[in-house]
């Protein structure tokens, strides 16, 4: 059984509302699809005007996963799409969520969490966003805050604006607004070179070693994702992960109280509410990458 409702003046279908999504929460579709219908206002900002690849779980968490890059035939004429080429060659046409029934078609779509690219339709191929990934490589929270904690500080060294989200998994993300000045390559190269720099000031805590049997217990510092057609997890989007949790931005101040997976669906709206949202305004921070690049070659 389907239902349908009109938001903004288009009919929104979902089928199957009651399927349950998180068999050990017993969550279903319609709850997922009510959680972003209340927080579509201050998502959508994070989403708009960005090629999205979808993740998707039509049975549900313990089911396939699909990483949905094309956007199906089926899908609705007023889904906003972006055809972008592929590295390999030839095109993708990517979902771009620019509102709120396109978020809630994709969420009873069953497509949990989305993924945008770190550009714009405007310029899919200059980054206006650096993105480094913190995981552990092993269960230590005290050096994941520490691996933090360094990564924000020499972002601000270098005259960019640091903010950071939980993932909803394991670990979190640190981003930095940028203004759209740079190739992905060189948006590449230079938070690799951050990485290693990081590295160097503190090997004992950090490392880029790509290997997990090599990190020992050292904090990954993950700069891979930023190059073309790479992905970071939606601000507010839901993790397919038992209780639901959810990618969370953050106050600097809140690092030490609070975990990666601290959020879910049931408490994320309370939060905002009471606390706003701490990446209000990621955009109007955007700083130069030649000026933050120079700044590193001269640290180095």
């Amino acid at each position: 059984m389907n239902v349908s409702f009109d938001v903004d003046g288009r009919s929104v279908t979902v089928p199957r509302p009651t399927k349950v999504l998180f068999p050990a929460d017993g969550i279903t579709k319609q709850e997922i699809v009510s959680y972003y219908r209340g927080v579509a206002p201050v998502m959508l900002p994070h989403l708009r005007g960005r090629p999205m690849v979808m993740q998707r779980f039509p049975d549900g968490i313990d089911g396939e996963r699909i990483v949905q890059h094309n956007v199906p035939e089926h899908f609705p004429d007023w889904v906003s799409r972006i055809r972008v080429a592929k590295k390999s060659g030839g095109y993708n046409t990517l979902v771009v969520c620019d509102d709120t029934p396109t978020l809630l078609y994709l969420a009873g779509q069953a497509c949990l969490t989305p993924h945008p690219w770190l550009s714009t339709r405007e310029h899919p191929t200059a980054p206006d966003r650096l993105v480094f990934d913190l995981d552990p490589t092993v269960e230590d929270l005290g050096a994941l805050r520490t691996a933090v904690r360094r990564v924000g500080e020499i972002l601000d060294e270098l005259g960019l604006v640091p903010f950071l989200t939980t993932t909803g998994s394991r670990g979190f993300h640190v981003l930095a607004p940028l203004r759209e000045e740079f190739s992905f390559d060189r948006s590449h190269e230079m938070a690799l070179a951050i990485a290693r720099l990081l590295v160097a000031r503190d090997p004992d805590v950090l490392t880029v070693e790509q290997r997990k049997k090599e990190r020992g217990e050292r904090v990954f510092v993950d700069y891979l994702r930023n190059g073309y057609a790479q992905t970071a997890v939606a601000q507010y989007a839901v993790r397919a992960r038992r209780g639901a949790p959810v990618a969370t931005p953050l106050w600097w101040s809140e690092l030490d109280s609070i975990t990666p997976a601290s959020f879910t669906v049931t408490d994320v709206p309370t939060r905002l509410r009471t606390h706003g949202d701490p990446w209000e305004r990621f955009t109007e921070h955007a700083r130069s990458p030649e000026d933050a690049r120079s700044r590193l070659s001269r640290t180095a």
